[in-house]
């Protein structure tokens, strides 16, 4: 996959027009300032690296009709359903899911616990360092194993600093997964933990979908 450099993106023009853009997360951006702004970040996103909006698929369970009205108009794919972030890869595809809870990324993980799908996949969001140093190792360990375990193989580049959207893009980080260290893994590595329930979390930070 390629390594996405938003800092050089301007001169160096790349096109990732065969690629799948997935959001999470956005937020009521009719009446968040934030959420305007990550948005306006998505639509630029997508224009500077040429992904055609309607590979564009956007949910969050608190948009409301004339939200995703507008997104619609926009030209993005309004997702149906929650998907809890269980979607699986079978392309390459960014996920952008700004300052999303650590159990939707822990999901996404584990839907695409494999070599092939992880190499196709960024994410843009919180970073997985900073989830790490925050949270005590064995609550990482016991509620989000997937994060605990991507921290092997996941190359993180964090996003510039700027004063003028510092609550914008705060902790957000570039998240890639080199095929060449996921290969570098023990076998065991790959076998699959379960399906993340969470019944011990204490601060399940997600919306599950009601028909769960």
């Amino acid at each position: 996959m390629k390594n996405l450099n938003l800092e050089g993106s301007r001169s160096t023009c790349i096109s990732l027009q065969s690629y799948d853009c997935v959001c999470y997360g956005l937020g009521n951006f009719t009446s968040c300032v934030i959420s305007r702004h990550q948005m306006a970040f998505l639509l630029l996103f997508l224009e500077q690296l040429k992904i055609p909006r309607r590979q564009c698929y956007v949910f969050d369970p608190v948009f409301s009709p004339l939200e995703s009205a507008v997104l619609q108009d926009l030209g993005l794919t309004v997702l149906p359903k929650n998907e809890e972030g269980k979607r699986a890869v079978c392309k390459p595809t960014v996920f952008y899911m700004p300052h999303c809870g650590k159990a939707l990324y822990n999901n996404l993980l584990w839907r695409n616990w494999s070599c092939d799908a992880l190499s196709q996949m960024v994410i843009i969001g919180n970073s997985f360092k900073g989830i790490e140093e925050r949270l005590v190792s064995r609550i990482l360990q016991r509620d989000y194993i997937y994060i605990y375990k991507s921290l092997q193989v996941v190359e993180e580049t964090s996003f510039p600093e700027s004063n003028h959207y510092s609550d914008v893009f705060n902790d957000t980080s570039i998240h890639s997964f080199p095929i060449a260290k996921l290969k570098s893994l023990p076998k065991e590595t790959w076998q699959s933990q379960g399906e993340p329930q969470y019944q011990d979390c204490e601060d399940l930070e997600i919306i599950v979908s009601p028909t769960r």
